[in-house]
């Protein structure tokens, strides 16, 4: 009898790291990924593990939800945090990447483990009935699955219009800034207190670029024909709210919030800016800066004339303007299983923003989990579920949540992690508790993960 094979649909960041904990778990994996022979709305290259909407994988702090999965993820043997680590560039406490050397360093990897064969073709509805006969399928496709995929996982779970848009801010040649009014610095000198560029607005400034973004001509979200946009109402996640968009609740909302100024001071004046747009970088070089919180559906010629108002870009060269696409995910709570298996579907699992987790690193963590059910699966044996207590056991809290209500996705954040104190007013006194109880039940969890199966790479499952 033949072995099984674990297929992979997407080779996107949780389709990465199912493939990586199959293979390293004894489990010949063939991963499939439509790129180049079917291009998306919002890659660029055809690496493996492509990062669209930002550089950054969020905060590095280790007490923090998002630093706790990440020593969760770590312990389970994450190829993206290690290659991360590898490929790293300055973003204050932000753990930020070389998007193009990370993701070829991804590729490299992944083509050249022996046991994982990359396909590089669409895999649709059919070829997912047939992968299933040789073992079971994770379904990592991400944002951007396919018509015929997204029809199909509609159709078996029953749900036909669940999704958001997501936003995706422009990329500057640093070259091209005007240093003389940009200045470098960290809110508050966190990280190295000058890993981000800063744009200055004084009060005239700020209102002219408001007033001309809130009448800037818009383009239509990617997958979206119809001149009249009420034929599919828009539904965006929170953090990837549309500049234009938060600008047009209230002349103010953006120096409250994406171009707040707190924590900064100018040098050039001695007094905080009355706004400030961050600039990150987005390599090792320098030589490439995203505007940070600029995602916009603002079509390109509209996107050159407005940012070029900012203070400092008046001569900014675009190597990649804000595009938007729409974001596909499932009713997890009333399809998935804990394992983040198929319920209509034993043997499908389903892995990454598909979910219903929102962030890179969410994703990339859902991948892991799904990778460890399918070799469970292989085992005729269910993964045992993870603690409450962990990152991970509160977010699949969230996809598992059977309360009444329009699900929608989640990053890993404190109101996800049970409260482990009872009325403690002290919120630093609550979340050092909540960290380490997640810390104490994850490794209780994890070693029973080592032993029953091995999940190390090169022990086999048997």
């Amino acid at each position: 009898m033949p072995s099984p094979v674990v297929t992979v649909v997407g080779g996107g960041l949780a389709g990465v790291e199912a493939a990586w904990v199959c293979a390293g778990n004894g489990v010949q994996v063939q991963l499939y990924e439509m790129r180049p022979s079917r291009k998306t709305g919002a890659h660029i290259t055809d690496f493996l593990a492509e990062l669209v909407c930002s550089n950054s994988f969020k905060s590095n702090f280790p007490n923090t939800p998002i630093g706790q999965l990440k020593y969760e993820m770590a312990q389970l043997g994450s190829i993206i945090l290690e290659v991360a680590a590898d490929h790293r560039v300055p973003a204050g406490e932000a753990l930020a990447v070389d998007r193009n050397l990370f993701s070829e360093a991804v590729t490299s990897r992944i083509q050249s483990h022996p046991l994982i064969n990359v396909i590089r073709e669409h895999c649709g509805p059919e070829e997912v009935k047939d992968a299933l006969q040789q073992g079971p399928v994770i379904i990592s496709t991400g944002p951007l699955t396919s018509p015929e995929l997204s029809e199909w996982l509609a159709h078996i779970t029953g749900k036909d219009g669940l999704y958001f848009y997501d936003a995706v801010s422009p990329t500057l040649e640093s070259s091209s800034l005007d240093f003389t009014q940009i200045f470098a610095a960290s809110r508050y000198g966190k990280g190295d207190g000058d890993d981000y560029l800063n744009c200055p607005f004084d009060r005239d400034q700020y209102f002219a670029f408001v007033k001309e973004l809130v009448n800037a001509e818009r383009s239509l979200p990617h997958g979206v024909v119809a001149e009249d946009e009420s034929l599919e109402k828009i539904k965006y996640f929170t953090g990837c709210t549309p500049i234009e968009a938060i600008a047009e609740t209230g002349e103010m909302s953006l120096a409250f919030g994406n171009f707040k100024p707190v924590g900064l001071t100018n040098p050039a004046t001695g007094k905080r800016p009355f706004a400030a747009l961050q600039l990150r970088p987005e390599n090792r070089e320098k030589t490439l800066y995203s505007l940070v919180g600029c995602q916009n559906r603002l079509k390109w010629g509209e996107q050159k004339r407005i940012f070029r108002m900012v203070p400092g870009l008046e001569n900014a060269e675009f190597v990649r303007f804000g595009v938007i696409h729409r974001n596909t995910y499932l009713d997890s709570p009333k399809v998935l299983e804990p394992t983040l298996e198929l319920k209509e579907i034993p043997g499908i699992f389903i892995a990454g923003q598909l979910t219903g987790v929102e962030g890179y690193t969410e994703s990339a963590a859902m991948g892991i989990l799904a990778g460890l059910s399918a070799c469970y699966y292989l085992k005729n044996e269910e993964i045992p579920r993870p603690p409450r207590q962990s990152a991970y056991g509160s977010l699949l809290a969230h996809l598992q949540d059977q309360t009444e209500r329009e699900f929608a996705p989640m990053n890993i954040n404190w109101g996800l992690f049970p409260n482990p104190i009872e009325f403690e007013k002290d919120k630093s006194v609550k979340h050092a508790k909540q960290i380490q109880l997640a810390k104490e039940k994850f490794l209780e969890w994890h070693g029973t993960l080592l032993k029953n199966p091995k999940n190390r790479a090169g022990q086999l499952i048997g």
